[in-house]
C-alpha cells in the first residue's frame, strides 16, 4: 500500500513498504529511472529476514512531487522526513545504481541515525579526481551523461521522447538495453518475474513525465554535496565484474575515499546482478541493530 509523506516544505513523496512489520528498518533507494516499485526480494523473504523495507519515489518520479534544482543530498532530507513520519529512529540505507550516491548522502548527512549502508553497482561523482568517469561504460550512458552536461533544458529536451515511447510501452527500455547488456544481464531480464518487476518500476517511474530522471542525471553530473570522508557508519560497496552502465572503476575508487568501505566484486555478474544480491546484503545491514 503506498503512503504519502508531506516534507516541510509541501512536497508530496510517495512511500511503499514491504515485509515484516516491526522488523529492521532499511531504505532501499531506487535507480535511475526508477520507483518506489522497483525490484525488490519478495515480502515472504522480507518478512523471514525480520526486515521492514521501505521505498520512495525520488521527487519527480512516480507520485513524488519534483523538485527543481534537487542534488544527492538533498535525499538526506527527504528520508530524515520519512523516517519521522514512521516513527523510525535509526536504521540502514541500501542503494541500487542512481540509488547509490543518494544511499552514500544519507550515511554521510545522517550519522546519528544510518546504522549502515550498502551501495550495489553505484557511480563516483562526475568530478572524481583520478578516475576516467566514462571509461568502460555504454555507448547510451555516455551519450545520456555528456548531454545532461550541457544543462538541464537542453537535456529534458534530448531525453523527452525516449521517455514518451518507454511511458508507451516500457518493454521499450529494456530493448533499447539490450544490445549493451552482456550475456549474464541478458538471462537476467529474460527471467519472466525479474522482467515483470522492471517494466512495473519504469512504468511507475516515467507514469506523469521524466522529470525524476532528468533531475538525477543532473544530480550525478553536479556537485553532490556532501564530502565522503564524512560517512563513519559501515559501508559495502559491491559490484559486477561485467557492469558495463556503472563500470566498477567507479566503486574501486569509491572504496579508496571512504574509509569504512569495504569492496566486493563479483567476478561473474553484471549491472542487474544487484538484483539478485539483494537478499543476501539485507542481513548484513541490520547486523549492527540486532547486536545492540
Amino acid at each position: 500500500m503506498t503512503k504519502v509523506v508531506c516534507t516541510a516544505d509541501g512536497r508530496r513523496l510517495a512511500v511503499e513498504e514491504k515485509g515484516k512489520p516491526g522488523g529492521d528498518p532499511i531504505f532501499l533507494l531506487h535507480g535511475t529511472p526508477g520507483s518506489r516499485v522497483g525490484p525488490s526480494p519478495r515480502g515472504s523473504v522480507l518478512y523471514r529476514l525480520g526486515v521492514r523495507l521501505i521505498s520512495f519515489d525520488r521527487p519527480g518520479y512516480g507520485l513524488s512531487d519534483r523538485l527543481v534544482g534537487r542534488s544527492v543530498a538533498t535525499v538526506a532530507d527527504d528520508v530524515a522526513e520519512i523516517a519521522d513520519a514512521l516513527g523510525l529512529d535509526r536504521f540502514s540505507v541500501v542503494g541500487r545504481s542512481g540509488g547509490g550516491p543518494h544511499a552514500l548522502a544519507c550515511a554521510a548527512l545522517l550519522p546519528e541515525r544510518v546504522i549502515r549502508v550498502a551501495v550495489l553497482v553505484g557511480l563516483a561523482p562526475r568530478a572524481a579526481e583520478g578516475l576516467d568517469w566514462f571509461s568502460g561504460m555504454t555507448e547510451s550512458n555516455v551519450t545520456e551523461y555528456t548531454v545532461a552536461l550541457t544543462g538541464r533544458s537542453r537535456f529534458a529536451d534530448w531525453l523527452a521522447p525516449a521517455a514518451r515511447k518507454i511511458r508507451t510501452d516500457p518493454a521499450n527500455l529494456i530493448a533499447a538495453l539490450y544490445a549493451e547488456l552482456p550475456e549474464v544481464d541478458r538471462r537476467m531480464v529474460a527471467n519472466p518475474r525479474v522482467r515483470a518487476m522492471l517494466l512495473e518500476n519504469y512504468a511507475e517511474a516515467l507514469r506523469h513525465s521524466e522529470d525524476g530522471w532528468v533531475d538525477d542525471a543532473i544530480a550525478f553530473c553536479s556537485p553532490w554535496g556532501f564530502d565522503l570522508e564524512d560517512i563513519k557508519a559501515p559501508t559495502l560497496l559491491w559490484h559486477g565484474a561485467k557492469d558495463r552502465f556503472s563500470p566498477v572503476a567507479h566503486s574501486r575508487w569509491l572504496a579508496g575515499r571512504i574509509r569504512t568501505a569495504t569492496f566486493k566484486l563479483e567476478p561473474d555478474a553484471a549491472h542487474f546482478g544487484a538484483l539478485t544480491v539483494l537478499p543476501d546484503v539485507l542481513p548484513w545491514l541490520v547486523r549492527d541493530a540486532r547486536a545492540a
